[in-house]
């Protein structure tokens, strides 16, 4: 079997309101990797309101799980795949 170069998907923020087609993700790309490009291109935010650091995670909806960064794309996601990114929410956190 060949195994395609990139993958195609579709990425929102947990509100819905932002939507991006990603047509061509690389296979060998890890989902980390996957995750630094969708930050800047979707516009979501690198701080909280207190100004801390957030840290993004995505979840793969057909399977309704996290995905973790060291995932390869290629072994993970099938095209037209859609992930949710939210943000990592560490409760009692200083």
């Amino acid at each position: 079997m060949i195994q395609a170069l990139t993958v195609p998907i579709r990425v929102s923020d947990v509100t819905g309101q932002k939507v991006v087609d990603v047509k061509d993700v690389p296979s060998d790309a890890t989902i980390g990797e996957l995750l630094e490009g969708l930050l800047p291109r979707m516009n979501m935010p690198r701080n909280d309101n207190g100004g801390r650091a957030l840290t993004y995670q995505a979840r793969l909806d057909r399977d309704g799980r996290h995905l973790h960064s060291n995932e390869v794309v290629g072994d993970t996601l099938m095209p037209n795949d859609r992930l949710v990114l939210q943000p990592e929410i560490n409760a009692g956190a200083a």
